[in-house]
């Protein structure tokens, strides 16, 4: 009884190391992945000037007009910290926690989030990148890891380039990969490509260039059918603060199905921090 006793702690504690190591494995690709999009941001950028919204419809000039004040160093880069509410489930039977989470966001090349969330003793840990979605049940059991997919990156894409328009407004400018053209007098379209991925992103601007809403068709399986295809995604931007020269919203509400009676806001986050990381 003694030797079979000693044979499952042995079992189990190896067990556990496994995960251990396995879920460290995880949080050094995280920091690695960071790394490389943090290096991407340019060392001795360009500052904003007027003159460069030249030809852009009038709702995307509004748009820069207000995010960039003149003179600001246009990093396209940037780390953000936020907390909020992060729902799992479906709008019927939802699963609320409360959310902590870090990203480096580098649009068009990439984007890394790491969340922790927690609901009483259910503790909810992981990343999401344009490379892998990866997450943990109490920092030992995986529940979810996919990704390295076609379908994934495509869906990862369109999340990070939305993203842009709300935090690095900056890597949106016009340019050869980067076009914009007039919806209607509040609201413009981008088309951003990165090789054989593309995005089109609607925004929705005040009269005084302010962000309004942020709304795509995205490539997905969040559906019943679990089956990827376009469908509406989007949300509403909220409580402007200024970042090194950026006026940015620091309340995001998100989810899929926007402007639809069947969307379902997951992502409730309230911005602390952004900053533009440069040698």
């Amino acid at each position: 009884m003694q030797t079979i006793f000693l044979v499952v702690l042995i079992t189990v504690t190896l067990a556990i190391a496994a995960m251990a190591l396995w879920r460290w494995s995880d949080y050094r690709a995280d920091r690695r992945a960071r790394a490389r999009l943090i290096a991407t941001q340019p060392a001795h950028p360009p500052l904003f000037d007027r003159p460069m919204l030249a030809g852009l419809p009038e709702p995307a000039r509004r748009y820069f007009g207000f995010c960039i004040a003149p003179g600001t160093p246009l990093y396209t880069v940037a780390n953000i910290s936020m907390s909020g509410r992060f729902i799992m489930g479906t709008a019927s039977a939802p699963l609320e926690m409360t959310m902590f989470a870090r990203q480096t966001l580098a649009t068009p090349t990439g984007s890394v989030w790491a969340m922790r969330a927690n609901r009483g003793v259910l503790h909810l840990s992981g990343s999401d990148s344009h490379n892998w979605t990866r997450f943990w049940l109490m920092e030992l059991l995986p529940v979810a890891r996919f990704g390295g997919t076609p379908d994934h990156a495509r869906s990862a894409f369109g999340r990070f380039c939305a993203e842009a328009l709300f935090w690095t407004p900056a890597a949106l400018l016009p340019g050869a990969d980067i076009c914009w053209q007039a919806v209607n007098r509040n609201t413009a379209r981008v088309h951003i490509t990165q090789g054989d991925l593309s995005q089109s992103v609607d925004l929705e601007v005040d009269d005084a260039g302010q962000p309004v809403t942020v709304s795509f068709l995205r490539w997905s399986n969040a559906n019943s059918e679990k089956q990827y295809r376009l469908q509406p995604f989007g949300g509403t931007l909220s409580a402007f603060r200024t970042f090194d020269g950026f006026t940015l919203p620091t309340r995001i509400e998100a989810g899929n199905h926007f402007g639809t009676e069947d969307y379902f806001p997951f992502f409730l986050a309230d911005v602390s921090k952004i900053e533009f990381p440069h040698s």
